[in-house]
């Protein structure tokens, strides 16, 4: 019989396997990464098919799928409750524009918004604003809640506020509304050739 020691996180800080006369020690962190890495490497067959996924697999991506009832104007807050996750680790994906009208994306938490003024400092423009629905639809090729920043319509340089890096994984759209893939946010930050910036209210 093995013996599992609980912790106050539910993942079991040490685990005994008897093998033959000795006690085979493994720790949570391994056991951890091992479970990662197969949730990682699966594939709801239900998931949809978006400009978002294959970009995805075309680079080799490691990504699980989830899918959960959209709601109009829910936002992160919907997806998060639907997902049973921290709307912290649910990343929006924003399409804003600077002066001269050229598109850019920002990668924010569900939870914090972006100090447009402060963003527009740190890279080095004059005015930093959202794009209107229509706008962003036409430099995406995505509807509004259905937004992922890959495989956009158009390249555009992408922003990622620095903490998401901080997070195990993140919850990001994946080309669909009520549709979301879970990535590590270093992936994300390698995949989308993003810059970092400090601008989360």
């Amino acid at each position: 019989m093995s013996r599992v020691r609980d912790s106050s996180n539910c993942m079991p800080s040490t685990i005994l396997v008897p093998d033959r006369d000795k006690a085979l020690h493994i720790n949570a962190q391994s056991l951890f990464s091992i479970f990662r890495n197969s949730i990682m490497s699966r594939h709801d067959t239900h998931a949809p098919e978006t400009p978002a996924t294959r970009f995805l697999r075309q680079h080799g991506m490691a990504y699980s799928s989830h899918l959960y009832d959209y709601e109009d104007h829910g936002g992160t807050a919907v997806s998060a409750r639907e997902l049973n996750v921290n709307e912290h680790a649910v990343i929006k994906t924003l399409i804003m524009e600077d002066e001269n009208a050229q598109p850019l994306i920002v990668l924010m938490h569900g939870d914090r918004k972006v100090s447009t003024k402060e963003l527009a400092r740190q890279i080095g423009c004059k005015r930093i604003e959202t794009c209107k629905p229509e706008t962003a639809n036409r430099h995406t090729g995505y509807l509004v809640g259905g937004t992922s920043p890959f495989g956009t319509r158009k390249p555009m340089p992408v922003y990622i506020e620095r903490t998401v890096l901080d997070l195990a994984l993140v919850y990001i759209n994946g080309g669909r509304r009520g549709y979301l893939v879970g990535i590590h946010p270093h992936d994300l930050l390698r995949v989308l050739q993003a810059k970092l910036v400090d601008v989360a209210n």
